[in-house]
């Protein structure tokens, strides 16, 4: 027996001068619970330019333009979402230097995915790879969000992973909480953290150092950069930190005095140590241009 539903096609729609091929495929799915796999190839543009792809359907003449999200959790009511089925595309004009990354995973975030989208080589590393023998293959160490929250082996490898930059090395520490951490020495000099956070993800952003070569190579980084930024600039910025941090950048929300601890750099020996409050797990995923310029410009400091 057919069922009513099982006829269909599938369209996917793109503007802005994309092309997407086939215009559209059929397909059936003769039993419950059935699905298919169909493919299209989409040419983006050369220049660069943002767009949106929204998959659309026709089954016996409906037309249904939904994706199926389930949020289930042991704490809350099952939920059943059906946001448009769409997605964000980009084409950007990015620069890398370098080609090794290690990551140290912190509490989850998708930073890793963003960094191999870029064209790094990204290995997951442990408490135990932080060994000067381990260490000195990578061009940069990435270390991901509230790590010093929730690893607890991560203490007894930081003088190896110092020395790491000191002798050339390159470490972007993105944010943790005041609270909890497993260890007060987060870089190789002091910083103190605190809960002030930007809200707004439109809050301006002045540049404090203009020249530093982390706002300039491989990508110049221009007001352009901050625009398109999604839920908030940045949280648990640091209040206090040695001078020889650099704070790069400094942003407020209306009415409130701009913070400066948001994006730190310190030259420390022949290599760099970032710390970084600015919400890069949302903006890297969010496919958000100067995002990806400017943390390819930290992963790339030094080279």
């Amino acid at each position: 027996m057919r069922l009513p539903w099982s006829n269909g096609s599938l369209r996917l729609e793109a503007w802005g001068g994309w092309k997407v091929e086939p215009e559209a495929q059929a397909f059936r799915l003769a039993t419950v619970g059935e699905r298919a796999n169909l493919s299209f190839n989409v040419t983006a543009p050369a220049k660069p330019t943002m767009t949106g792809i929204t998959a659309r359907t026709i089954v016996n003449g409906v037309r249904i333009n939904t994706q199926r999200v389930e949020i289930n959790y042991p704490h809350i009511p099952p939920l059943l979402l059906q946001p448009p089925a769409r997605l964000k595309a980009v084409v950007l004009d990015l620069a890398i230097r370098g080609r090794e990354v290690g990551y140290l995973p912190g509490a989850g975030d998708n930073v890793a995915q963003a960094l191999q989208e870029m064209g790094y080589k990204v290995t997951q590393l442990s408490g135990a790879d932080l060994t000067p023998e381990k260490l000195r293959r990578f061009d940069a160490v990435v270390i991901g969000v509230r790590a010093f929250n929730v690893r607890t082996d991560l203490a007894e490898g930081l003088p190896a992973l110092f020395s790491y930059v000191e002798n050339g090395g390159n470490v972007i520490a993105q944010y943790n909480r005041p609270n909890d951490l497993k260890t007060n020495k987060l870089a190789p000099f002091d910083l103190t953290l605190s809960g002030q956070r930007v809200t707004n993800e439109n809050a301006p952003m002045a540049v404090l150092a203009p020249d530093h070569p982390a706002l300039n190579v491989p990508n110049k980084i221009t007001p352009a950069d901050f625009e398109g930024w999604v839920q908030e600039r940045g949280i648990y910025y640091p209040s206090q930190w040695d001078e020889r941090f650099i704070p790069l950048l400094a942003s407020g929300d209306p009415g409130e005095e701009p913070l400066k601890g948001g994006l730190l750099v310190a030259k420390h020996g022949r290599g760099y140590f970032v710390y970084t409050s600015l919400v890069w797990f949302r903006q890297l995923p969010a496919g958000v241009p100067g995002a990806y310029r400017l943390f390819a410009n930290l992963v790339s400091l030094g080279k």
